[in-house]
Protein backbone atom coordinates (compact mmCIF):
# COMPACT_ATOMS: atom_id res chain seq x y z
CA UNK A 1 0.00 0.00 0.00
CA UNK A 2 1.66 3.22 -1.14
CA UNK A 3 0.48 6.71 -0.21
CA UNK A 4 0.85 8.15 -3.66
CA UNK A 5 2.09 7.55 -7.17
CA UNK A 6 2.56 9.38 -10.42
CA UNK A 7 1.69 7.97 -13.82
CA UNK A 8 3.61 8.16 -17.07
CA UNK A 9 4.60 6.14 -20.09
CA UNK A 10 8.14 5.24 -21.03
CA UNK A 11 8.86 6.20 -24.61
CA UNK A 12 11.91 4.03 -25.15
CA UNK A 13 15.28 4.69 -26.71
CA UNK A 14 18.75 3.36 -27.15
CA UNK A 15 20.79 1.26 -24.77
CA UNK A 16 22.94 3.17 -22.31
CA UNK A 17 24.90 2.55 -19.14
CA UNK A 18 25.00 5.03 -16.30
CA UNK A 19 26.08 5.29 -12.71
CA UNK A 20 23.53 5.34 -9.91
CA UNK A 21 23.62 8.41 -7.72
CA UNK A 22 20.55 8.04 -5.53
CA UNK A 23 18.67 5.57 -3.41
CA UNK A 24 15.07 4.46 -3.66
CA UNK A 25 13.35 5.22 -0.40
CA UNK A 26 11.08 2.82 1.42
CA UNK A 27 7.63 4.30 0.89
CA UNK A 28 7.59 7.81 -0.56
CA UNK A 29 4.81 9.24 -2.67
CA UNK A 30 4.92 7.88 -6.17
CA UNK A 31 4.37 8.75 -9.77
CA UNK A 32 2.39 7.03 -12.47
CA UNK A 33 3.65 6.75 -15.98
CA UNK A 34 3.18 5.18 -19.34
CA UNK A 35 5.88 2.75 -20.43
CA UNK A 36 6.20 3.69 -24.05
CA UNK A 37 9.06 1.49 -25.08
CA UNK A 38 12.26 -0.11 -23.93
CA UNK A 39 13.18 -1.48 -20.56
CA UNK A 40 15.96 -1.33 -18.06
CA UNK A 41 17.00 1.34 -15.54
CA UNK A 42 18.57 2.07 -12.21
CA UNK A 43 17.72 3.81 -9.01
CA UNK A 44 19.18 2.30 -5.87
CA UNK A 45 22.72 3.26 -5.03
CA UNK A 46 24.30 0.52 -7.18
CA UNK A 47 26.30 0.46 -10.37
CA UNK A 48 23.82 0.25 -13.22
CA UNK A 49 23.71 -2.61 -15.65
CA UNK A 50 23.30 -1.86 -19.33
CA UNK A 51 19.96 -0.09 -19.55
CA UNK A 52 17.53 1.48 -21.94
CA UNK A 53 17.36 5.17 -22.62
CA UNK A 54 13.88 6.38 -21.91
CA UNK A 55 11.91 9.58 -21.83
CA UNK A 56 8.88 10.09 -19.59
CA UNK A 57 6.37 12.66 -20.74
CA UNK A 58 5.76 14.02 -17.29
CA UNK A 59 2.13 13.12 -17.37
CA UNK A 60 1.82 13.38 -13.68
CA UNK A 61 3.87 16.05 -12.10
CA UNK A 62 4.72 17.98 -15.20
CA UNK A 63 7.98 19.06 -13.55
CA UNK A 64 10.37 18.25 -10.73
CA UNK A 65 11.20 20.25 -7.70
CA UNK A 66 14.08 20.73 -5.35
CA UNK A 67 13.51 21.23 -1.66
CA UNK A 68 13.40 24.70 -0.17
CA UNK A 69 15.36 25.60 2.96
CA UNK A 70 14.22 23.67 6.00
CA UNK A 71 11.66 25.28 8.27
CA UNK A 72 13.44 27.50 10.72
CA UNK A 73 16.64 27.61 8.71
CA UNK A 74 18.44 30.92 8.29
CA UNK A 75 17.46 32.96 5.28
CA UNK A 76 19.73 32.79 2.27
CA UNK A 77 21.69 35.86 1.36
CA UNK A 78 20.29 36.68 -2.06
CA UNK A 79 22.40 38.53 -4.62
CA UNK A 80 21.03 41.23 -6.96
CA UNK A 81 21.57 38.85 -9.91
CA UNK A 82 19.49 36.15 -8.22
CA UNK A 83 16.72 38.67 -7.54
CA UNK A 84 16.84 39.66 -11.20
CA UNK A 85 16.48 36.03 -12.31
CA UNK A 86 13.57 35.53 -9.91
CA UNK A 87 11.73 38.60 -11.19
CA UNK A 88 12.37 37.53 -14.80
CA UNK A 89 11.04 34.08 -13.94
CA UNK A 90 7.90 35.66 -12.40
CA UNK A 91 7.27 37.62 -15.59
CA UNK A 92 7.86 34.57 -17.80
CA UNK A 93 5.44 32.39 -15.85
CA UNK A 94 2.97 35.15 -14.95
CA UNK A 95 3.44 34.73 -11.21
CA UNK A 96 2.24 37.35 -8.72
CA UNK A 97 2.80 37.14 -4.96
CA UNK A 98 1.72 39.14 -1.98
CA UNK A 99 4.44 40.99 -0.10
CA UNK A 100 4.33 38.30 2.60
CA UNK A 101 4.67 35.39 0.17
CA UNK A 102 7.24 37.07 -2.05
CA UNK A 103 10.09 36.57 0.41
CA UNK A 104 9.32 32.86 0.88
CA UNK A 105 9.09 32.25 -2.86
CA UNK A 106 12.29 34.17 -3.49
CA UNK A 107 14.14 32.03 -0.93
CA UNK A 108 12.76 28.81 -2.42
CA UNK A 109 13.59 29.91 -5.96
CA UNK A 110 17.16 30.85 -5.05
CA UNK A 111 17.69 27.55 -3.24
CA UNK A 112 16.49 25.67 -6.32
CA UNK A 113 18.46 27.91 -8.67
CA UNK A 114 21.71 27.26 -6.79
CA UNK A 115 21.15 23.51 -6.77
CA UNK A 116 20.45 23.55 -10.50
CA UNK A 117 23.67 25.46 -11.18
CA UNK A 118 25.69 23.18 -8.89
CA UNK A 119 24.29 20.12 -10.62
CA UNK A 120 24.95 21.45 -14.12
CA UNK A 121 28.60 22.17 -13.33
CA UNK A 122 29.11 18.55 -12.28
CA UNK A 123 29.75 15.46 -14.37
CA UNK A 124 26.20 14.18 -14.83
CA UNK A 125 24.32 12.48 -17.64
CA UNK A 126 21.48 14.99 -17.55
CA UNK A 127 20.98 18.69 -17.08
CA UNK A 128 18.49 20.56 -14.96
CA UNK A 129 16.72 23.85 -15.52
CA UNK A 130 14.04 26.21 -14.28
CA UNK A 131 10.37 25.61 -14.97
CA UNK A 132 7.02 26.96 -13.80
CA UNK A 133 7.36 25.11 -10.48
CA UNK A 134 10.76 26.48 -9.49
CA UNK A 135 9.44 28.56 -6.57
CA UNK A 136 7.82 25.49 -4.96
CA UNK A 137 9.38 22.94 -2.64
CA UNK A 138 8.99 19.18 -2.81
CA UNK A 139 6.37 19.03 -0.04
CA UNK A 140 4.17 21.40 -2.04
CA UNK A 141 4.65 19.29 -5.16
CA UNK A 142 3.58 16.13 -3.33
CA UNK A 143 0.52 17.85 -1.90
CA UNK A 144 -0.61 19.31 -5.20
CA UNK A 145 0.33 16.72 -7.82
CA UNK A 146 0.80 13.27 -6.30
CA UNK A 147 -1.79 10.83 -4.98
CA UNK A 148 -3.29 11.69 -1.64
CA UNK A 149 -5.58 8.63 -1.48
CA UNK A 150 -3.89 5.27 -0.67
CA UNK A 151 -3.76 2.83 -3.58
CA UNK A 152 -3.40 -0.93 -3.21
CA UNK A 153 -1.38 -2.01 -6.21
CA UNK A 154 -1.54 -5.65 -5.13
CA UNK A 155 -5.24 -5.54 -5.97
CA UNK A 156 -4.33 -5.45 -9.68
CA UNK A 157 -3.48 -9.14 -9.88
CA UNK A 158 -1.36 -10.08 -12.88
CA UNK A 159 -3.15 -11.89 -15.70
CA UNK A 160 -0.43 -11.78 -18.36
CA UNK A 161 1.25 -15.02 -19.42
CA UNK A 162 4.68 -14.22 -20.77
CA UNK A 163 7.00 -16.27 -22.89
CA UNK A 164 10.63 -17.12 -22.25
CA UNK A 165 12.16 -14.36 -24.37
CA UNK A 166 14.54 -13.37 -25.78
CA UNK A 167 13.78 -9.70 -25.09
CA UNK A 168 14.88 -6.83 -27.33
CA UNK A 169 17.42 -4.32 -26.03
CA UNK A 170 15.11 -1.41 -26.86
CA UNK A 171 11.79 -0.45 -28.40
CA UNK A 172 10.71 3.07 -29.32
CA UNK A 173 7.11 3.22 -30.49
CA UNK A 174 7.57 6.84 -31.56
CA UNK A 175 9.81 5.62 -34.37
CA UNK A 176 7.40 2.94 -35.57
CA UNK A 177 4.70 5.32 -36.75
CA UNK A 178 2.09 7.79 -35.50
CA UNK A 179 1.40 5.75 -32.38
CA UNK A 180 2.26 8.06 -29.46
CA UNK A 181 0.08 11.01 -28.55
CA UNK A 182 1.54 14.40 -27.56
CA UNK A 183 2.34 15.21 -23.94
CA UNK A 184 -0.57 16.78 -22.03
CA UNK A 185 -0.65 18.99 -18.94
CA UNK A 186 -2.62 17.83 -15.88
CA UNK A 187 -2.62 21.28 -14.25
CA UNK A 188 -3.29 21.51 -10.51
CA UNK A 189 -5.18 18.20 -10.24
CA UNK A 190 -3.72 14.89 -9.02
CA UNK A 191 -5.05 13.18 -12.14
CA UNK A 192 -1.82 11.68 -13.43
CA UNK A 193 -3.45 8.23 -13.52
CA UNK A 194 -5.99 9.43 -16.09
CA UNK A 195 -3.28 10.65 -18.47
CA UNK A 196 -1.45 7.35 -18.19
CA UNK A 197 -4.71 5.54 -18.94
CA UNK A 198 -5.60 7.60 -22.00
CA UNK A 199 -2.00 7.68 -23.25
CA UNK A 200 -1.64 3.91 -23.21
CA UNK A 201 -5.10 3.44 -24.72
CA UNK A 202 -4.52 6.06 -27.42
CA UNK A 203 -1.36 4.23 -28.47
CA UNK A 204 -3.03 0.81 -28.35
CA UNK A 205 -5.89 2.03 -30.55
CA UNK A 206 -3.46 3.67 -32.98
CA UNK A 207 -1.44 0.46 -33.30
CA UNK A 208 -4.56 -1.64 -33.83
CA UNK A 209 -6.48 0.70 -36.11
CA UNK A 210 -4.08 3.27 -37.53
CA UNK A 211 -6.06 6.13 -35.95
CA UNK A 212 -4.45 8.20 -33.17
CA UNK A 213 -7.17 9.58 -30.89
CA UNK A 214 -7.22 12.06 -28.03
CA UNK A 215 -9.34 10.59 -25.22
CA UNK A 216 -11.07 12.31 -22.31
CA UNK A 217 -9.12 12.35 -19.05
CA UNK A 218 -11.85 14.47 -17.49
CA UNK A 219 -14.38 11.67 -17.95
CA UNK A 220 -12.17 9.42 -15.80
CA UNK A 221 -11.76 12.17 -13.18
CA UNK A 222 -15.53 12.68 -12.97
CA UNK A 223 -16.96 9.21 -13.55
CA UNK A 224 -14.62 6.38 -12.51
CA UNK A 225 -14.99 6.54 -8.69
CA UNK A 226 -16.90 3.25 -8.45
CA UNK A 227 -13.73 1.49 -9.58
CA UNK A 228 -11.69 2.68 -6.58
CA UNK A 229 -10.46 5.85 -8.25
CA UNK A 230 -10.57 9.26 -6.58
CA UNK A 231 -10.56 11.93 -9.25
CA UNK A 232 -8.00 14.62 -8.48
CA UNK A 233 -6.89 12.65 -5.40
CA UNK A 234 -5.54 9.67 -7.35
CA UNK A 235 -6.33 6.38 -9.03
CA UNK A 236 -4.84 3.53 -11.05
CA UNK A 237 -4.81 2.96 -14.82
CA UNK A 238 -5.71 -0.71 -14.37
CA UNK A 239 -8.86 0.37 -12.50
CA UNK A 240 -9.58 3.01 -15.12
CA UNK A 241 -9.33 0.40 -17.88
CA UNK A 242 -11.89 -1.68 -15.99
CA UNK A 243 -14.18 1.35 -15.75
CA UNK A 244 -13.96 1.92 -19.51
CA UNK A 245 -14.64 -1.75 -20.15
CA UNK A 246 -17.72 -2.02 -17.96
CA UNK A 247 -18.92 1.46 -18.89
CA UNK A 248 -18.60 0.45 -22.56
CA UNK A 249 -16.81 3.53 -23.68
CA UNK A 250 -14.87 6.72 -23.19
CA UNK A 251 -15.49 10.00 -24.97
CA UNK A 252 -13.03 12.08 -26.92
CA UNK A 253 -11.22 15.10 -25.52
CA UNK A 254 -13.08 17.33 -27.98
CA UNK A 255 -16.51 16.37 -26.57
CA UNK A 256 -15.45 16.03 -22.90
CA UNK A 257 -12.66 18.64 -22.46
CA UNK A 258 -10.22 18.57 -19.56
CA UNK A 259 -10.94 20.98 -16.67
CA UNK A 260 -8.27 19.95 -14.15
CA UNK A 261 -10.71 19.69 -11.23
CA UNK A 262 -13.30 17.27 -9.87
CA UNK A 263 -16.73 17.56 -11.43
CA UNK A 264 -20.04 15.80 -12.03
CA UNK A 265 -20.07 12.92 -14.49
CA UNK A 266 -21.25 14.06 -17.93
CA UNK A 267 -20.63 10.85 -19.89
CA UNK A 268 -22.85 10.46 -22.95
CA UNK A 269 -22.97 6.84 -24.22
CA UNK A 270 -23.91 7.93 -27.73
CA UNK A 271 -20.67 9.91 -27.94
CA UNK A 272 -18.34 7.14 -26.75
CA UNK A 273 -15.49 6.37 -29.14
CA UNK A 274 -16.42 3.22 -31.06
CA UNK A 275 -12.86 1.86 -31.04
CA UNK A 276 -12.70 1.68 -27.26
CA UNK A 277 -16.19 0.57 -26.23
CA UNK A 278 -14.77 -2.82 -25.27
CA UNK A 279 -11.32 -2.89 -23.67
CA UNK A 280 -9.48 -5.87 -22.21
CA UNK A 281 -7.25 -4.95 -19.25
CA UNK A 282 -3.98 -6.87 -18.99
CA UNK A 283 -2.12 -6.41 -15.68
CA UNK A 284 1.58 -7.05 -15.27
CA UNK A 285 3.34 -7.80 -11.98
CA UNK A 286 6.68 -8.79 -13.46
CA UNK A 287 9.40 -6.74 -15.18
CA UNK A 288 10.06 -9.32 -17.88
CA UNK A 289 6.37 -9.31 -18.69
CA UNK A 290 6.51 -5.50 -19.01
CA UNK A 291 9.46 -5.75 -21.41
CA UNK A 292 7.74 -8.39 -23.52
CA UNK A 293 4.41 -6.53 -23.59
CA UNK A 294 6.04 -3.32 -24.81
CA UNK A 295 8.07 -5.19 -27.42
CA UNK A 296 5.25 -7.34 -28.77
CA UNK A 297 2.06 -5.35 -28.23
CA UNK A 298 1.92 -1.70 -27.22
CA UNK A 299 2.97 0.88 -24.60
CA UNK A 300 2.32 0.01 -20.97
CA UNK A 301 1.04 2.08 -18.04
CA UNK A 302 3.10 1.75 -14.87
CA UNK A 303 3.59 3.37 -11.48
CA UNK A 304 6.86 4.35 -9.84
CA UNK A 305 7.87 5.80 -6.49
CA UNK A 306 8.76 9.47 -6.42
CA UNK A 307 11.60 10.73 -4.24
CA UNK A 308 12.75 14.28 -3.62
CA UNK A 309 15.49 14.12 -6.24
CA UNK A 310 12.83 13.68 -8.92
CA UNK A 311 13.53 17.27 -9.81
CA UNK A 312 13.93 19.89 -12.53
CA UNK A 313 15.09 17.67 -15.36
CA UNK A 314 15.82 19.57 -18.53
CA UNK A 315 17.51 17.17 -20.97
CA UNK A 316 19.78 14.15 -21.19
CA UNK A 317 19.49 10.75 -19.50
CA UNK A 318 17.98 11.11 -16.04
CA UNK A 319 20.33 8.68 -14.32
CA UNK A 320 18.61 8.88 -10.91
CA UNK A 321 15.38 7.46 -11.99
CA UNK A 322 14.62 6.94 -15.64
CA UNK A 323 17.31 4.29 -16.15
CA UNK A 324 16.14 1.40 -14.00
CA UNK A 325 18.00 -1.88 -13.66
CA UNK A 326 16.01 -4.82 -14.93
CA UNK A 327 15.01 -7.82 -12.90
CA UNK A 328 14.92 -6.31 -9.40
CA UNK A 329 11.63 -4.40 -9.39
CA UNK A 330 13.56 -1.22 -8.63
CA UNK A 331 11.37 1.52 -7.13
CA UNK A 332 8.34 -0.75 -7.32
CA UNK A 333 8.27 -0.33 -11.11
CA UNK A 334 6.47 -3.63 -11.79
CA UNK A 335 3.97 -3.44 -8.95
CA UNK A 336 1.20 -1.51 -10.75
CA UNK A 337 1.81 -2.04 -14.47
CA UNK A 338 -0.95 -2.70 -16.98
CA UNK A 339 -1.91 -2.15 -20.58
CA UNK A 340 -5.19 -2.07 -22.55
CA UNK A 341 -6.22 -4.13 -25.55
CA UNK A 342 -8.97 -2.31 -27.48
CA UNK A 343 -11.21 -4.88 -29.12
CA UNK A 344 -11.45 -3.17 -32.49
Amino acid sequence: MWPGREVGMRRGGRKEAAETRSRCRPAPPAALGRLRGGAGSQCAGRAAAAAMRSVLPLLCAGAWLLGAPACGASDLSVSPLEKFHFKSWMVQHQKKYSSEEYHHRLQTFVSNWRKINAHNTGNHTFRMGLNQFSAMNFAELKHKYLWSEPQNCSATKGNYLRGAGPYPPSVDWRKKGNFVSPVKNQGGCGSCWTFSTTGALESAVAIASGKLLSLAEQQLVDCAQNFNNHGCQGGLPSQAFEYIRYNKGIMGEDTYPYKGQDGDCKFQPNKAIAFVKDVANITLNDEKAMVEAVALYNPVSFAFEVTEDFMMYRKGIYSRYFLIERGKNMCGLAACASYPIPLV
